[in-house]
């Protein structure tokens, strides 16, 4: 069969990519070896999908080069996405940090893209193996559907996260039997996980949940932090483990907003037993195990100032080393991917290949927690679509 364009991964990127490719009058085929489109985006956002942030800018992205995402970023911005869910309809809600999400929940999304790609007449074709594909003057893409023949080849597979939900390496291979260069891969927005030394101390704390700021490699997040059986979750630890490497340590402040010393200056000749005094702004059962690994808890009145100032220190800055991550089937997304260095960031075109390109999370480009990798889908797909 011959197509204009063939899109490999009916995901958010590929789908906004075949839509913008299909208005530009371009015959366009998506192909996905999974049962249905947009599997991320069903459960994005517990549901409600969380399919942008209004702060969006170029900042809240990892990459090893920081000012590839911004072309795209500025071609497509959030407000264009809202514009076209407004088209649709669809309504939606701010939550924190310019969180945005839809009112009812996330086929409202996926209908929409296939609304969009049912009127633009793209086809999809799912439940789609691709067993080869080669290049002999057009793209040969054989599938267990038959083959294809393209001028334009997009790469839309997504990252390696989320492996229940069809993820797989394709993308990263497919470049690499192109010749294009692929950044170290590791899952990421991912829970971290304790050392041995701290399971031992921590791990019966699951479920505690604690307002603090968390700090790695010079990037600072404020929000929950959850103990769970194995390590720590939540939004502070989730967005830190986008920056965190293997060894590194973690410096938490539980107490953020709030000056330790000072509240035991004020009670400084009280009876009250530290961790009780605590208790207020802090989990009872995690002090109980807080003060048994580090000091002893005691009436304040018997402390000195020096140990005052010591234990004030270590709640504003308890270090935590983790062993590692709970891996892909919990991260959200991938850090690293196709080498930017290899593609245009006008065009997402392969340099050493025309006609090649690659668009959302298979890419070097990844988003904080909050919104920021969905719109990267969005704008990525479209800047592609200009072109393909």
């Amino acid at each position: 069969m011959k197509r204009d364009v063939v899109i490999i991964g009916a995901g958010a990127s590929g789908l906004l990519c075949a839509i913008e490719s299909a208005k530009r009058g371009r015959s366009v085929s998506v192909l996905d070896h999974a049962e249905r489109v947009g599997n991320k985006i069903r459960i994005s956002g517990g549901g409600r999908c969380n399919f942008t942030n209004i702060h969006v800018s170029y900042e809240e992205y990892a990459s090893q080069n920081l000012h590839f995402c911004k072309s795209a970023l500025a071609r497509f911005t959030s407000h264009d996405f809202i514009t076209l869910l407004e088209q649709h309809r669809i309504k939606y809600v701010e939550k924190e940090n310019g969180q945005l999400f839809c009112n009812k929940n996330s086929l409202e999304i996926v209908h929409m893209l296939e609304k969009e790609c049912s009127v633009l007449d793209v086809q999809i074709r799912l439940r789609c193996r691709v067993s080869d594909i080669r290049k002999t003057g057009p793209f040969i893409i054989a599938t267990d559907q038959g083959t294809y023949q393209s001028e334009s080849l997009v790469i839309a597979t997504g990252g390696l996260s989320f492996p229940e939900l069809g993820a797989t390496g394709f993308g990263h291979r497919l470049a690499k039997h192109f010749g294009l260069k692929i950044t170290p891969l590791k899952p990421a927005l991912v829970p971290l996980l304790w050392s041995p030394q701290d399971l031992k101390l921590f791990s019966e704390l699951s479920g505690i949940s604690i307002d603090s700021t968390v700090s790695c490699n010079g990037k600072r997040f404020r929000g929950n932090m959850l103990f769970t059986h194995p390590g720590l979750s939540g939004p502070a630890i989730l967005q830190c483990s986008l920056y965190w490497k293997r060894g590194e340590t973690l410096v938490i402040d539980l107490l953020p907003e709030r000056d330790a010393y000072e509240l035991f200056v004020k009670a400084k000749d009280s009876k009250m037993e530290m961790h009780n005094r605590l208790s207020e702004f802090l989990p009872r059962r995690f002090l109980q195990k807080w003060f048994a690994a580090y000091c002893q808890s005691k009436p304040i009145r018997q402390y000195t100032v020096k140990e005052l100032k010591d234990i004030a220190y270590r709640l504003h800055h308890w270090e935590i080393t983790p062993k590692g991550t709970e891996g892909y089937r919990k991260a959200e997304v991938t850090l690293g991917g196709v080498d930017t260095d290899e593609l245009s960031s006008k065009t997402l075109e392969a340099k050493k290949l025309p006609g090649l390109y690659f668009v959302g999370e298979v890419i070097d480009v990844t988003g904080q927690l909050g919104g920021y990798n969905l719109q990267w889908a969005w704008s990525s797909g479209y800047t592609a679509g200009q072109y393909a």
